[in-house]
């Protein structure tokens, strides 16, 4: 059963439906936007600090959210980083139907069809090159259509129909660029296993956008977002996708 979905009601229950569908509006919030503080999804929820505090502490209990110290990319400013609430493996896995096990086993028949080892790695390589390719399809459209400057948030566009809830902001800290936040991955435990996937996603942005990018955080490696960094000039001269796909489905930090 989904998170959120309706459950018998008990005569208990009806006093507590509307906690229950307040709770849901929270674990939403963080899934669209990705770790939250406190602040955060009482201004986007119009609650207040008190009630979002309430609510968290039965998701936290309930193994849905969890707290951590909230990570900072660039220069960190003084004080002690804000806590923020993130998904846990179990709050993400109830959005979705899984069928990680089947994914995998599939990806690790491959692997072991041509012999396992580097053939094995290559082959399953391959298959994630050709099926992010499928899938860029429709992200190629969006983001030729777009200016320059607005690319990445075209992509994001894109990949949030494909529901990975991303968006695009300028990145923090002295360097010019952007940074597509992806809140979701429906692959997410099938890429922890196989890294290929996140590898061949990062090799096609590169080239859709046209340019360098680096992956800095991924959900498979147990950050709470996947997070690329974009160079500002879209425009600049292609490089070799290696560099960026070096570091996709690990955490380079």
């Amino acid at each position: 059963m989904k998170y959120g979905e309706r459950q018998t009601e008990t005569p208990q229950g009806d006093l507590a439906t509307g906690e229950r569908s307040t709770r849901n509006r929270v674990v939403r919030s963080v899934l669209d936007h990705g770790p939250s503080t406190v602040a955060d999804l009482a201004q986007r929820l119009g609650l207040t600090q008190a009630a979002v505090r309430r609510h968290l502490d039965t998701l936290v209990t309930d193994a849905v959210v969890e707290a951590r110290e909230q990570r900072v990319y660039g220069a960190r400013t003084r004080g002690r980083p804000a806590k923020v609430f993130a998904l846990t493996d179990c709050g993400r896995d109830a959005f979705d139907q899984s069928y990680d096990a089947l994914a995998a086993d599939a990806l690790r028949w491959i692997a072991q069809s041509v012999g396992g080892g580097e053939r094995g790695e290559a082959a399953v390589a391959a298959f994630a090159r050709a099926r992010m390719e499928t899938q860029a399809r429709g992200y190629r459209e969006a983001v030729d259509a777009a200016a320059p400057a607005d690319r990445a948030e075209a992509l994001a566009k894109a990949l949030t129909a494909d529901g990975y809830a991303a968006t695009a902001k300028s990145a923090p800290g002295p360097h010019s660029g952007e940074q597509l936040c992806q809140h979701h991955c429906p692959v997410a435990h099938v890429a922890e296993q196989f890294p290929q996937l996140c590898e061949a996603e990062t090799e096609v942005f590169s080239r859709l956008l046209g340019t360098h990018v680096q992956r800095l955080a991924t959900i498979a490696h147990g950050d709470g977002v996947c997070t690329t960094f974009i160079p500002r000039s879209a425009s600049a001269p292609q490089t070799d996708t290696s560099v960026s796909a070096s570091t996709a489905g690990r955490n380079p930090a």
